[in-house]
């Protein structure tokens, strides 16, 4: 299942999901560029633009997994919080793909994954930014795999429910943990490689039809 001529760029890979898929499509001998924050600052357009004037070499499949969460009430929310979480979050994917799409349709071939979240579809207490920013994530996905699907394009969403990683340990104690894991069908967080897994399958070249989905990967936790 292996794609030795594909070149990935993956956005946020030092760690947590991101880390796991690099892993998965490195060992599956796809071409990974995971650059460093120092290397592309996704606060800034002319930022992407810079790093990708540097590539010399053609890009077959973006993950735009980079992102982050400021918690604040709606009305409480800053006005620099609310632009850092929109730029990340939404306006930079749309940029990166703006900018590498033309050349896969020129190829005739290219997978966009966007990782939206399941905080697209339900919320809770101080996710205003952030939902907003996810939600506009699956909107954006369908938009562009409708523009783009004759010229096999495919553009997806993968969201990802709670995910046993560094970040969520830290934010959550042992008993708060337990107890999100009770309200999840499966009984326990996802492993960021059972993400990864679904990410590859969709820049595969297995995926051949599917496109402008939101793929739920959370154990069954919105279905209650």
């Amino acid at each position: 299942m292996g794609m030795k001529t594909r070149r990935a760029l993956i956005t946020g890979g030092s760690r947590g999901i991101g880390a796991a898929i690099v892993e998965k499509f490195s060992r599956e001998n796809i071409d990974v560029i995971a650059p460093r924050k120092d290397e592309l600052d996704l606060r800034s357009n002319s930022s992407i633009d810079a790093f990708l004037d540097s590539l010399n070499c053609p890009i077959d499949i973006i993950v735009n997994n980079a992102g982050i969460n400021v918690l604040a009430a709606g009305t409480e929310l800053s006005e620099g919080d609310l632009r850092d979480v929109l730029q990340i979050n939404l306006v930079a994917p749309l940029w990166l793909t703006k900018k590498l799409a033309p050349q896969m349709i020129d190829r005739g071939f290219g997978r966009v994954v966007n990782i939206s979240s399941i905080f697209s579809l339900v919320s809770k207490r101080l996710r205003a930014s952030y939902s907003a920013s996810k939600a506009g994530l699956n909107g954006l996905t369908r938009t562009l795999a409708v523009e783009m699907a004759p010229f096999n394009v495919l553009v997806n969403a993968v969201a990802p429910g709670y995910v046993d990683t560094e970040l969520t340990r830290q934010n959550n104690s042992p008993k708060e943990l337990q107890t999100i894991c009770s309200t999840i069908p499966i009984g326990r967080l996802a492993k960021t490689a059972e993400i990864a897994e679904v990410v590859f399958f969709l820049c595969s070249d297995k995926n051949t039809y599917l496109t402008g989905q939101v793929i739920v990967v959370d154990g069954g936790f919105t279905c209650l």
